[in-house]
């Protein structure tokens, strides 16, 4: 018989959350099977005081999340390559089972496409899974796990040779759609992306417009996306869906002004390499549900 797939775990904190880190690190600690090493990344912060066997890194300026799960990655040797799994988890979240990270050693061992798994988020205090925390179009049952396009950045695990093959997450980004970016790199490299509804991650249920940057940081990465990773016919369709989208939703004339400020800005700005998609993956894409025109 094989080993056991040897497991890690990244979490990028600010410091600012000391209790919550902790609970977080002791689920990682109470995980059934192999131990799993955590190391732990203050993003322009010190770290706060953790238990002894943790590893910490301090930067010396907040990297963004892209920049700091990076450096986390880092942390296992290139490309992570000292493990054949990461977890990435927030640093207010806490694993809802002890058998999450043994069932990530049975997923991927049991698939050797799989490279990324999504965890279903649910809020401690009600169960609830937000719609925003599962990946896919049909997201009306979050119990159903399935195939998906992109996965949760703050609950996931990773295959480390995605990291070696698509390259990791796109630092410039700072907060937003790094996510997506990298699934679809994953996906065009011929990686399956799965979201597995009984790996749970507890998590305060939140908005993503508490942040004072969301608007403009979500539609400029929503530029840089496109311009990416998408063959050129389908920049325009998507941006052009995205464009619509956004005005049926209505947001507050602040939020709108900031949208189309940082929707000028993905054009404006430099997006990093361009290697678009095959065609073969759009199909891909389309069958798994969700063609990359939405």
């Amino acid at each position: 018989m094989s080993a056991p797939l040897k497991v890690g775990a990244v979490v990028i904190t600010m410091g600012n959350r000391p209790e919550e880190l902790r609970a977080l690190i002791d689920s990682v600690a109470g995980q059934d099977g192999d131990r799993v090493e955590v190391v732990v990344v203050g993003n322009g912060s010190p770290v706060p005081e953790v238990p002894e066997g943790v590893r910490t890194v301090e930067l010396p300026e907040n990297l963004g999340i892209p920049g700091g799960r990076n450096v986390g990655i880092e942390a296992f040797g290139p490309s992570g390559r000292d493990v054949d799994i990461l977890l990435f988890l927030d640093d207010d979240g806490l694993l809802a089972q002890r058998d999450t990270a043994e069932l990530c050693r049975q997923a991927f061992a049991a698939d050797p496409k799989l490279g990324i798994v999504s965890f279903r988020i649910a809020d401690p205090e009600t169960g609830v899974t937000q719609r925003r925390h599962v990946p896919r179009l049909r997201a009306s049952d979050p119990m159903r796990s399935s195939r998906v396009t992109t996965f949760l950045g703050g609950a996931n695990a990773v295959r480390t040779r995605v990291f070696a093959e698509a390259g990791v997450l796109p630092e410039a980004f700072f907060y937003a759609h790094e996510e997506t970016d990298l699934a679809w790199r994953a996906l065009d490299a011929g990686w399956m992306i799965d979201y597995r509804s009984d790996m749970v991650l507890y998590h305060p249920t939140t908005a993503p417009s508490r942040h004072a940057v969301y608007h403009r940081m979500v539609a400029r990465n929503r530029v840089w996306l496109a311009r990416r990773n998408l063959p050129a016919p389908l920049v325009p369709v998507y941006l052009g869906v995205w464009l619509l989208l956004t005005l049926l939703r209505r947001p507050s004339g602040p939020a709108l002004k900031a949208w189309f400020g940082g929707f000028r800005e993905g054009w404006a700005t430099p997006c990093g390499p361009r290697r678009p998609m095959k065609w073969r993956t759009v199909w891909r894409l389309t069958r798994l549900g969700r063609p990359p025109v939405v």
